[in-house]
């Protein structure tokens, strides 16, 4: 489903200047936001960003101090009884002494629209390990176990902390699989993760929080645009003089490890004609635009040089 298709329909949840603090800590600060059905979106951010807090106040495990918060246009809580959430959290353990199956069967049980227990089981990847005991699992299999309760039923949002912590490549792979098949379904799909390979490659819009405020929105080209640089890497011949190339006009960063030269610059066409004017010849010279680690970390560190 594409963005713009979305846009158009109600939105699954909102945000309207949202705050919450914790003592002298403002964790969320002035939040507005919507997601819309059918997308899938990354919360990015770093450590101490407001990403925890956020996704709490969305499942109405917090209260706001300031602000609204809507899920499906009544309060979080609401919507969480009513079964229109799934979550998968890091926060929290899985019951012991039961088995994966007989965990998931009372998830089942429990939801107001819930699947068959077997197509949940075999949705996650955990059938062969449904008899196993929950205290046994390995750190990804206990990963897929929640995303097993977190798609028990029918829910229009799911929302994800971290969800594939722990897992494999190929576990990893069939698990975005599966997600990318409920947003193709009209369910919304919100994950907060520390793999920004995995919000460049898997969601349609990129959220950055940054000391509890929203600092981009977009679709991770934007983001990446956003950041304002791009990338050079080339290699030298013969001595390099890292001063000198340290002082080329526009560069936001310059790392030389031995012959080969990386850079970041906001001009990257005046960096390299200036590179030239030096005496200096290039060679596998390569220009490109940032990834979305690097626009991610060039868009926080600007932030963070700002006074608070």
């Amino acid at each position: 489903m594409t963005t713009t298709a979305v846009k158009t329909a109600a939105p699954v949840a909102g945000f309207d200047r949202v705050s919450k603090t914790y003592g002298d800590v403002r964790a969320v600060d002035g939040l507005t936001l919507a997601l819309h059905p059918g997308e899938t979106v990354a919360l990015l951010g770093p450590n101490g960003a407001g990403k925890s807090t956020t996704l709490d106040l969305l499942l109405g495990l917090k209260r706001p101090d300031s602000g609204t918060v809507s899920v499906l246009g009544t309060e979080p809580r609401e919507a969480i009884v009513a079964g229109r959430v799934g979550a998968m959290l890091q926060s929290g353990g899985l019951m012991e002494e039961v088995t994966v199956a007989e965990l998931v069967r009372l998830a089942c049980s429990l939801h107001p629209r819930p699947y068959p227990v077997s197509d949940v089981l075999a949705r996650a990847g955990v059938t062969q390990i449904a008899d196993r005991k929950v205290d046994k699992l390995s750190g990804g299999q206990a990963q897929r176990v929640r995303f097993a309760l977190a798609t028990a039923g029918d829910s229009d949002l799911i929302v994800l902390d971290e969800p594939t912590t722990g897992m494999d490549v190929t576990a990893r792979q069939a698990f975005w699989a599966t997600m990318r098949e409920q947003a193709d379904r009209g369910r919304t799909v919100l994950f907060a993760t520390h793999y920004l390979e995995e919000a460049d490659a898997i969601a349609d819009r990129v959220l950055v929080l940054h000391r509890g405020r929203l600092l981009a929105d977009g679709t991770a080209a934007e983001i990446k645009a956003k950041a304002g640089a791009r990338r050079i890497s080339f290699d030298l011949d013969g001595p390099v003089d890292t001063d000198a190339l340290r002082a080329l006009p526009s560069l936001t960063r310059c790392d030389v490890s031995g012959q080969t030269v990386r850079m970041q610059s906001a001009d990257a066409d005046a960096t390299v004609h200036a590179l030239y004017g030096l005496g200096m010849y290039p060679r596998n010279l390569e220009v490109a635009g940032l990834g979305l680690e690097q626009a991610f970390v060039a868009i926080t560190a600007a932030e963070e040089a700002r006074p608070s």
